[in-house]
């Protein structure tokens, strides 16, 4: 087995690393996170708007369903205020 007692007797050199003010990030640290952030911001109103939009499809379809229902039924009124049809692209029915 080699000796390495040497290897313990030598000094270190004290580690120097580079100074704190290169190390920050910087102005174009500061406009990549600003790029993603906005970004991220501009993604979640457009996911807001295609969510509110496939939820104003199924309403209409659930209208049209029951009116289409009610036709066949031969009902004169299809709406009645329970069903799937009181509600409207609008939103939920207020009252």
């Amino acid at each position: 087995m080699p000796d390495l007692r040497w290897l313990a007797a030598t000094p270190s050199p004290t580690p120097t690393g580079p100074p704190a003010e290169l190390v920050t990030p910087g102005v174009a640290g500061f406009i990549a996170i600003a790029v993603v952030a906005i970004v991220i911001v501009l993604l979640a109103i457009d996911m807001l708007r295609r969510i509110r939009r496939a939820q104003y499809r199924t309403d209409v379809n659930e209208m049209l369903d029951a009116e289409e229902a009610a036709a066949a039924r031969g009902d004169d009124n299809p709406d009645d205020g329970d069903g799937p049809s009181a509600v409207s692209p609008e939103g939920p029915a207020k009252g």
